[in-house]
């Protein structure tokens, strides 16, 4: 196998717009085929983007036999569900964040591919494969700024689209799983661990009952994660990593990849910035997730990470309903 051969379920945004691009530039993929529940919109995409067929079901593409890997970009509600076929019908599966819609359904995919261990299955946290995230994580394990105390970050944006699948919250809308997963996932990553203990406040809309505004403080211990995520703030993103000698500062989560990315380091008074040229972290994530496939190697991130993730957005949710901490032991 040369290239992986790529199903996509949905003309979601994110795919047509991020994800197919990135795989059409990749060594190691191949988009097949794109399916979704009007024909004729599928067939649009297919048009444009020079994909080879197009289905009007999902279960078409899925039973495709020229179909290796599904990438799976469907609303929150049914990301789990769409997995487990997939994986039942022998296909690899990259799918976005959010898991699912909890981490008891979260687990009930990572279970269903516990028994066919030969097929890969990874959450698309795409920003960890950025270069200025990796060169940020080298730094604070290199021990740059001293010992890890602090993480802050702020990811928000302004949305009151009603029609918008992130304000409806039945399928899984809401700030916290859509953009505050990256804040959550972010702190773990670099602090290498589990948070103890969380404490959340949340802001619900009265239109869309979903979380417009969430803090929250994550507490590791060792050092503490603070952060603020929003749909209906002004467009903003920022990371500070502050240790006992220095501190990191990076300008995006989620980098654009039109854009040449740019971190800080400051130790004392002098701050030294690394540029780095745009990449595509997209087509990144896409070809090391074929590649494992082709090789038959572990994935970049395991899928147990993404019910981790899922365990502590849900103790947030917890405590900003119960107004106490709560401990990450007792979920």
């Amino acid at each position: 196998m040369e290239k992986v051969r790529w199903g996509i379920l949905s003309t979601a945004k994110i795919g047509v717009n991020r994800v197919i691009p990135a795989m059409q530039k990749g060594k190691y993929c191949r988009v097949n085929a794109i399916a979704s529940r009007q024909l004729n919109n599928a067939q649009d995409v297919a048009k444009e983007l020079g994909i080879a067929r197009a289905y009007g079901t999902y279960e078409e593409l899925i039973e495709d036999p020229d179909i290796d890997a599904i990438y799976n970009p469907l609303p929150n509600h049914l990301h789990v569900s769409w997995a487990i076929k997939a994986l039942k019908a022998g296909k690899h599966v990259l799918l976005e964040k959010p898991i699912g819609l909890s981490s008891v359904e979260g687990q009930e995919m990572v279970d269903e591919s516990k028994k066919r261990p030969h097929l890969k299955v990874m959450e698309a946290f795409m920003y960890r494969h950025h270069p200025q995230w990796q060169k940020a994580y080298q730094l604070i394990t290199e021990g740059k700024i001293g010992e890890l105390r602090l993480v802050h970050s702020i990811f928000s944006y302004f949305n009151v689209n009603p029609d918008d699948i992130r304000n409806k919250a039945e399928i899984g809308g809401g700030g916290l799983m859509d953009i505050g997963c990256y804040n959550v996932s972010l702190s773990r990553f670099i602090f290498g661990r589990e948070p103890n203990r969380v404490c959340g406040v949340m802001e619900i809309d009265p239109q869309f009952k979903t979380d417009r505004i969430v803090s929250a403080i994550l507490d590791f211990g060792c050092g503490t994660s603070l952060f603020t995520c929003s749909t209906q703030l002004s467009r903003y993103q920022r990371v500070n990593i502050f240790g006992t000698e220095g501190r990191v500062e990076l300008e995006n989560i989620n980098y654009p990849v039109d854009e040449d990315s740019r971190l800080w380091l400051q130790k004392d008074n002098d701050i030294t910035e690394l540029l780095m040229p745009k990449c595509d972290h997209y087509e990144i994530q896409s070809d090391l997730f074929s590649l494992s496939i082709i090789k038959d190697t572990e994935v970049f991130t395991p899928i147990e990470d993404a019910i981790a993730n899922m365990k502590v957005l849900e103790a947030i949710v917890q405590s900003a309903t119960s107004n106490t901490w709560v401990s990450l032991e007792s979920l």
